[in-house]
């Protein structure tokens, strides 16, 4: 959760498709929260701050609540409903072109007896003689609705201007806003992120679930259910991480709706933004193809990654040491890599996790002395010299994040030498799986 806990909390709720996530942009001011003109895009609890009239909150984007339907959609409302229990002021979304519906009736009469305050927006009212039709929503029992169109921006900043009227205060309300890292507006200042990617209904969520310890994701047994990238902070012995769950990323050839290819643009963003990434593997199916492809994407976005074979309670000895082959076979190429197996849904092996993730992270970080470089890369070539008389005449870390190091040489080095160096830095300094960037500048003696 990516937000301040002190803070007010607004939670947006409503029913399918009524603009819920696109009011959640407008606040925002950008396109956070993934918008479709279909029902059911947003299925989990999506959590950012937003600052109006110097006063600081957070604003929960929320699934439709359906009182029926199908075993996704009542844990899609049970997501709302506690999301609901947190909140300090409700907005109710409401469709003011096809008016109250029995849904909303529903809605509004759990509402009414969940001891929350609550604000009723009618939404898709572009223009002044859409403005009646707000009256009609009267009869729900909560209050004058307030008109507005979250498409175009028209009226929202005074549904704004009434939630910062309602909002109990709280410490650090009117804070002046911290300016983060990496262009991620809510990205917190040296908190380390961890993503967690991998193909469709291979036990993200689950895992997300069991590291927050709570049901913030919905988990369900058909693929595609997450479909924006959610963030919690976690509080851990060594300090608090985020754990980011990622939409499930198919070949692109397959991802062929809108919602999903931003679904799988968010997660790849995601895999960019984190300083780790857990590539979580279903132990049952092996090592796919997909697999091997996610590797390869996260290796090229230089973030660590701890491999995750999940579900392994399920194999038998055979197929156990059948996949230790497999995993030096086909992720031959990252290395080093922690490879953890676990199971997700019941727990076991689940405690591992967190000390390779901080020894990961602490690698990631580091920093060399530049004394320190120079003398393992001295070292390195006094045991192997280069061929042709090339020479590194003098080495440095230019940057961390992940470890980069650079090599001013007399002449150029062919590319055999300097995996052998790279293999030097790694081995004097313990990176271990930590990917390391070597470059290379000439420099004359």
């Amino acid at each position: 959760m990516n937000v301040t806990s002190n803070l007010a909390t607004v939670v947006i709720i409503g029913r399918p498709n009524v603009g819920k996530s696109t009011l959640f942009n407008r606040f925002l001011g950008s396109q956070v929260a993934i918008v479709q003109d279909q029902p059911g895009v947003t299925r989990d609890r999506f959590e950012r701050q937003v600052e109006w009239q110097g006063r600081h909150f957070n604003v929960v984007d929320t699934g439709g609540w359906m009182p029926g339907g199908t075993e996704l959609d009542s844990k899609v409302s049970r997501q709302v409903e506690s999301a609901v229990k947190e909140a300090d002021l409700v907005l109710f979304v409401v469709d003011s072109t096809v008016g109250v519906l029995d849904d909303d009736q529903a809605i509004a009469k759990w509402l009414r007896t969940s001891g929350r305050e609550v604000l009723v927006v009618s939404n898709k009212v572009d223009t002044d003689k859409r403005e009646f039709d707000k009256w009609e929503f009267l009869s729900l029992g909560l209050g004058d609705p307030y008109p507005v169109s979250a498409l175009h921006g028209r009226k929202a900043g005074d549904v704004l201007d009434e939630v910062i009227v309602r909002l109990p205060r709280r410490e650090g309300d009117d804070r002046e806003e911290i300016k983060p890292d990496r262009n991620d507006a809510n990205r917190t200042p040296g908190v380390p992120r961890v993503s967690i990617v991998g193909r469709p209904n291979v036990g993200k969520s689950t895992l997300f679930n069991r590291l927050v310890g709570q049901d913030r994701s919905v988990v369900h047994d058909m693929p595609g259910t997450t479909r924006d990238s959610i963030d919690t902070s976690v509080n851990t012995p060594d300090g608090p991480i985020v754990f980011v769950d990622t939409a499930g990323m198919r070949r692109r050839s397959r991802v062929d709706e809108s919602t999903e290819y931003y679904s799988f643009v968010r997660a790849l963003r995601a895999v960019d933004e984190s300083d780790i990434a857990l590539l979580v593997i279903d132990a049952t199916e092996g090592i796919t193809g997909q697999d091997q492809r996610l590797a390869e994407r996260i290796d090229a976005s230089g973030s660590p990654v701890v491999v995750v074979l999940n579900k392994w309670e399920i194999l038998n000895a055979d197929q156990r040491a059948e996949i230790d082959i497999e995993i030096g076979r086909k992720l031959f190429f990252v290395g080093d890599a922690p490879v953890l197996k676990m199971s997700a849904l019941t727990g076991k092996g689940v405690q591992k996790l967190l000390p390779v993730l901080q020894d990961s992270i602490e690698q990631y970080h580091r920093r060399v002395p530049t004394r320190d470089v120079n003398r393992v890369i001295a070292r390195a070539q006094q045991q192997q010299p280069a061929p042709s008389g090339g020479r590194v005449l003098y080495a440095l870390q230019g940057a961390s994040d992940p470890p980069t190091f650079t090599l001013f040489v007399n002449k150029e080095l062919p590319p055999t030498y300097l995996r052998y160096l790279e293999r030097s830095i790694r081995e004097g300094f313990e990176f271990g799986s930590v990917p390391i960037k070597i470059r290379v500048r000439k420099r004359a003696e």
